[in-house]
């Protein structure tokens, strides 16, 4: 692929022009930024009862998390000194929920751990914000979101070669963490969001075909060996739902679908009985249908008695259990902390986010954007994560990052635009006449070839 810009025949790099009509630009994104995202996914990361090859005590792997929240607030704070913050339904939402959240806590139903989980949800959202001034609609939070990613699961590739019997000495022969104590799910989890934007990236020709199976086939790996279906559920609904998205515009996207389609049926009928055993887990069949034990807490939960405030507004955040067992299952764990009040707010969230993915044209971050928000939707059905600080409100920002629209007072600089316009003349790849976005200015490029319609 050749590009080159050209202004009034001269040709130019895309940073140079300045754009008509423009009358400021905004800053360069610094590259702590990427720092300070790295350091909010630490703080999400959750701990599991497992041997580890350096044993570290509770109170240091609490000490990291929230240390790392605290370091995040002030490094963005240094790098946002005049509080710049970008409009956002979703972060708005949140911020509502952090309101909700402490004064559903104020009663002590939970405990004073109630209050303690309001300040690091405040402190999380509120570094969220400061990090907003930098959502620009392009793909930057995604990149940051997947070197995150990748560098935890690299702890737990790390592990799982040093001590294999450790790392897979998790529940039912689970992978997971030994360097770091990530439960298996969250490893699953991770590497199901990893592939999948590593997948986006290639289909939309952000990436090249040796950086993405750099990522997917460890990621796939690691998500088979921690046998979570709920995170291959998600991976494979929400790829396939983009991906038919994709497939209207993209040759290479109908080529693809037509190569899984194809494998997945061979697989199927040569692999069919290792299929079987892998989802099954060792369970029979009562266990897969109660959802692993979930269906007694949840009839446990919906059948206890509340008071009206309870039922709207919740006793306070915990632990996400509910009679010494586990509730997973983010709306019942919101119903349970946050009330139906915390419901209507978290189902804003998503909502705002959907209809705001449908109404943009199509584009890579529109793709992106799309995955995420359907695994989250997907996954979120038996984990808990919507209403408490977690990696599925990391995933929903970064997904709000994409969907911030440009152009405008509040949108991108001259040489922002640029590269959108180059952009999405790659993705209309194949349509030779594309129009130039002022008679002054022409992106001249050779199509891909596959690109585009065939």
């Amino acid at each position: 692929m050749s590009d080159a810009v050209q202004i009034g025949g001269t040709s130019a790099t895309p940073s140079a022009p300045q754009t008509a009509g423009t009358s400021e630009q905004r800053p360069p994104v610094p590259g702590l930024v990427g720092l300070v995202w790295g350091l909010l996914l630490v703080n999400t990361l959750g701990t599991a009862d497992v041997p580890l090859i350096i044993p570290l005590p509770d109170m240091v792997t609490q000490g990291v998390t929230m240390g790392a929240l605290a370091c995040a607030f002030g490094l963005a704070l240094l790098l946002n000194p005049r509080v710049r913050m970008q409009p956002s339904a979703y972060l708005l939402l949140l911020t509502l929920l952090v309101v909700l959240s402490v004064a559903s806590s104020m009663r002590l139903e939970s405990g004073f751990g109630a209050l303690v989980r309001c300040a690091r949800l405040a402190l999380f959202v509120a570094t969220l914000w400061l990090l907003s001034t930098w959502w620009r609609g392009d793909l930057r939070f995604v990149r940051y979101h997947l070197r995150a990613l990748s560098a935890v699961l690299l702890t737990v590739l790390a592990g799982l070669a040093v001590s294999p019997g450790s790392a897979m000495a998790g529940p039912s022969g689970r992978l997971s963490g030994v360097i770091w104590p990530i439960p298996a799910t969250q490893v699953a989890q991770y590497s199901a969001v990893a592939s999948g934007l590593a997948v986006m990236l290639w289909l939309t020709r952000r990436t090249d075909g040796r950086s993405t199976a750099l990522v997917v086939v460890p990621a796939v790996t690691m998500l088979l060996l921690s046998h979570t279906r709920t995170a291959l559920l998600g991976l494979v609904v929400a790829l396939a739902v983009t991906s038919l998205g994709l497939a209207i515009r993209s040759a290479r996207t109908r080529r693809a679908l037509s190569v899984a389609v194809v494998l997945s049926t061979v697989g199927a009928v040569a692999f069919g009985q290792a299929i079987r055993r892998w989802l099954s887990r060792g369970q029979d069949t009562e266990q897969v249908a109660n959802l692993t034990g979930r269906q007694k807490v949840w009839d446990l939960l919906l059948a206890e008695e509340r008071t009206a405030v309870e039922q709207l507004f919740g006793i306070g955040l915990g632990d996400k259990g509910f009679a010494g067992l586990s509730i997973d299952g983010s709306w019942l764990a919101v119903y349970h902390e946050q009330g139906w009040v915390g419901i209507a707010i978290v189902a804003a969230m998503l909502g705002v986010l959907i209809v705001t993915a449908v109404l943009r044209p199509p584009s890579p971050a529109r793709a992106c954007a799309a995955f995420l928000i359907g695994y989250c939707l997907v996954a979120t059905y038996t984990e808990v994560g919507l209403g408490d600080v977690s990696p599925y409100l990391l995933h929903l920002a970064v997904a709000a990052s994409l969907l911030v629209p440009g152009g405008g007072k509040n949108g991108r600089s001259g040489s922002d635009r640029v590269r959108t316009h180059h952009n999405q003349a790659s993705w209309n790849a194949g349509r030779p006449n594309m129009p130039s976005p002022s008679p002054s200015l022409h992106v001249n490029r050779r199509p891909a070839e596959g690109d585009g319609e065939s």
